[in-house]
Parts: structure tokens; sequence; C-alpha cells
């Protein structure tokens, strides 16, 4: 399995429904994921769950955003050509004013070495 290593400038965006369907996907999250657009609306967000993460750090994210709060946390995603890559993401609650629903929008970057590092020493503890 190919690692793909984000670029300095890379910035991931997407933006889903209440439910993890995604609404939204910025062309840099399109070209990383390996994903059209059109592959990507209206699918859940977890098309780019990787196997490895822990479903203790998935737990956490859902039950910070619920709460109103925004979530950070390092993210192992899997590509569509069965590659992966590392993230920092940072998970924004947001209340859409036309429809009164709750979306929520990510926004990820590329993580250092040392931080991917860690993290991965401390979710092989949680699997």
């Amino acid at each position: 399995m190919q690692e793909y290593v984000l670029k300095s400038d890379d910035f991931l965006v997407s933006q889903t429904d209440e439910k993890g369907v995604i609404l939204f996907a910025n062309d840099d999250f399109c070209k990383v994921a390996g994903y059209t657009l059109n592959e990507l609306i209206g699918k859940p967000h977890s098309i780019v769950r990787h196997r490895d993460m822990p479903h203790a750090a998935f737990k956490d994210l859902w039950d910070t955003v619920k709460k109103g709060k925004v979530w950070n946390g390092y993210v192992k995603n899997s590509m569509k050509n069965g590659g992966f890559y590392w993230v920092y993401a940072t998970v924004y609650p947001l209340n859409d004013e036309t429809t009164h629903k709750k979306t929520y929008m990510s926004c990820r970057r590329k993580p250092s070495k040392q931080e991917i590092a860690d993290v991965q020493q401390l979710y092989k503890k949680l699997q």
C-alpha cells in the first residue's frame, strides 16, 4: 500500500451533513483521495476511512462536534487507488442559516513525520 505524503500547501476541505454524508469537497481533497467531486458528493465521508483508524478516534470526533465543539486530531485516510495519507484535521460544527440543519466542515493539512509517528503509537494502543 503506497503512502501519499501531502505537500506543505495541500489544504483539504470537505463538508458533511449531520449523518456524515459529503456535501462539498475542494479540489485538494478530490486530488489526494483520488475521487472526482461527483464520486464524493452524496457518499458517506467514511468512503476515505482507513481500516487502521481506531473506532475510538471517530467516536471522540462525533461526540465532540455533536456538542457544538471543534475537534482536532490526526487521521489516516484511504485513497481510491488503495494508498493512504495522513492529515491533521480540524472539524467545525456549523448551523446552516438557510436550512437550519447542522453541518460539519473539516479542514485538513499535512502533519509532520514526528506527529504521525507519535499518533501511530497511540492508535496502536487504542485498537
